[in-house]
């Protein structure tokens, strides 16, 4: 018993950063010089906004389907 617990706080450990990383903002971003979209957690300078997210899943989605971002 003991073993299992001391297992699942070190599992905890390295678990819950990784699950912090994922949250937060995510944006799809048109760089206006090459004009080829990305995701990012920050807008950078040059880039234009296409939309603001909840999840990198759901920017990546979006991203697919916007017509700026296929050429």
């Amino acid at each position: 018993m003991k073993r299992f617990v001391i297992a699942s706080a070190l599992l905890g450990t390295f678990i819950v950063p990784a699950w912090a990383l994922e949250e937060g903002m995510y944006f799809v971003g048109l760089d206006t010089t090459t004009h080829t979209c990305s995701v990012m957690t920050e807008m950078k300078a040059g880039m234009k906004m296409m939309g603001k997210y909840k999840s990198k899943d759901e920017a990546e989605k979006a991203m697919a389907n916007m017509a700026e971002c296929k050429g």
